[in-house]
């Protein structure tokens, strides 16, 4: 888990469709909703980008994020 890579929402894009709250298991999101709402960022794992790519509106952008690829043992499959 990681203080140092979480996501942050562009609501301005954001359309509420639920498919990044519904994709964590790691409770980031707020459960039972559909607005994305960020409640543990501890909980994100480092390098994931799981809720970035099943973004239709590219609302998801991540503190920490240089660029770089990771090797992510998240078992999403977001790599």
């Amino acid at each position: 888990m990681s203080k140092k890579w979480y996501p942050v929402i562009n609501y301005e894009n954001c359309i509420e469709c639920g498919k990044c709250v519904g994709k964590c298991k790691n409770g980031v999101y707020e459960q039972n909703t559909t607005k994305p709402n960020v409640i543990n960022p501890d909980g994100c794992i480092d390098g994931c980008r799981g809720c970035q790519n099943l973004c239709p509106a590219e609302a998801i952008d991540y503190v920490g994020d240089n660029g770089e690829q990771k090797t992510v043992q998240c078992g999403c499959l977001c790599n």
